[in-house]
């Protein structure tokens, strides 16, 4: 007779997104949210063309946190949550670089 692994309990927040294995997993699913805070940011502000500064270094460090979190993630959830940020870090990331990139304009 099969008998069911007992998993322990589950907190009905957020855990049932990223910690759907039963475990918590407090690391990669901290740089699974920074990822999609930064992708939103990026993304966001990447509308205005007088903040592309903020649009092109949030996407870029988006990016960089999202690639880590991709490489450490151990849910689907929390898979998912980086690719929605990444998603919005690149968006940032590109389109802050052609409404005037990473640095501000040399004067004159």
């Amino acid at each position: 007779m099969t008998q069911a692994a007992h998993r322990g309990p589950v907190s009905h927040t957020v855990g049932l997104l990223l910690n759907s294995d039963g475990r918590a997993h407090p690391r990669e699913n901290t740089l699974a949210s920074i990822t999609l805070v930064l992708g939103l940011v990026a993304a966001i502000t990447s509308v205005f063309h007088g903040l592309h500064m903020i649009s092109s270094w949030t996407g870029l460090v988006g990016l960089l946190i999202g690639a880590v979190s991709q490489l450490v993630s151990a849910t689907t959830g929390q898979r998912a949550l980086t690719v929605l940020g990444l998603g919005g870090a690149g968006v940032g990331l590109y389109l802050g670089l052609s409404h005037g990139g990473l640095f501000p304009a040399w004067p004159g």
